[in-house]
């Protein structure tokens, strides 16, 4: 059966393309520019950082363009090539998954191990926490170090749990109004979403400017700020990822048959939401109420 451009096949050959290679050389640019900037090598530093930074967002506006332009108006992605697109995107979340089980791993082996000979060499070298002098932990082998203050989980935590798990269902319904054919439905849903990651970042962003412990000194703040943050990238990241859709959405692109850079869209929004849930309940609930036993143990 010939398909899109007189092709007697199935498969997408892609034509070739600049982006990988200009998108190296300004990723390479961009960490020298880094690198040299944060050991203050020379002082134009920051304009080779700037420039490598505006050379990567440049081949991800161009390179995702002609993806956009093969699926939309050349028709090159076709139901093979979407079954193909499915399989890499699942298997970009599984490399994800295995990203987060090892901020995870990290948590829980100075969690369930306190007293374990690494971490009381550490707490001996570099202090139990903030404010705490190395080598003066009055309770050593607890969990959270001795001077740590967690989180309340059930306020600032909670709400963004609610916030994400709101944002969940908003592009859930976007999805679903677009396979019903109704854009208005879907450009709502997808507004209702940017704005439930916006603000998700934004009271992140209040918590941590209120922690009252730090990244550096202690175990406790390098896991939660490592686990915390990085999750906080992937809420920046898909909500990046929902307004992209959202501006193709107003530009008349998707149909109830073919919308991938959607459906991708909301499977990562998704996962988000997942990782939020397993952060929240191990390590603000979990390591809050652990704290809380220490404290009524001593």
């Amino acid at each position: 059966m010939a398909t899109a451009q007189g092709k007697h096949h199935d498969y997408h050959l892609v034509d070739p393309s600049p982006w990988p290679a200009v998108g190296s050389v300004s990723a390479f640019i961009m960490a020298v520019g880094a690198i040299s900037w944060m050991h203050h090598m020379f002082s134009a530093a920051p304009i080779v950082f700037g420039v490598g930074t505006v050379g990567v967002l440049y081949t991800m506006a161009s390179w995702w363009g002609d993806v956009i332009k093969e699926a939309q108006y050349k028709g090159d992605h076709t139901r093979v090539v979407q079954l193909h697109h499915r399989y890499g995107m699942i298997l970009f979340i599984a490399s994800e998954v295995m990203f987060f089980v090892a901020w995870f791993w990290a948590y829980f082996n100075a969690a369930l191990f306190p007293a374990d000979a690494v971490h009381a060499t550490r707490d001996a070298v570099f202090g139990c926490g903030l404010g705490t002098a190395a080598g003066a932990c009055a309770v050593p082998g607890t969990w959270p170090p001795h001077g740590i203050e967690t989180f309340d989980p059930w306020h600032l935590p909670l709400l963004n749990t609610l916030i994400l798990l709101t944002s969940g269902t908003t592009v859930t319904w976007a999805h679903h109004a677009l396979l019903e054919n109704d854009r208005q439905g879907l450009k709502y849903g997808l507004i209702l979403t940017v704005l439930l990651g916006a603000t998700f970042t934004c009271v992140q962003a209040y918590e941590y400017s209120h922690a009252a412990f730090s990244f550096a000194g202690n175990v406790y703040g390098a896991t939660f700020f490592m686990a915390t943050g990085f999750h906080g990238f992937h809420v920046l990241v898909g909500t990046i990822f929902l307004l992209v859709c959202l501006f193709r959405a107003y530009a008349g692109h998707f149909t109830p048959t073919q919308h991938l850079g959607f459906e991708f869209a909301a499977w990562y929004w998704h996962f988000v939401d997942v990782v939020w849930l397993f952060l929240f309940l191990c390590i603000y609930v979990w390591g809050h109420g652990a704290e809380t036993m220490a404290h009524g143990a001593h």
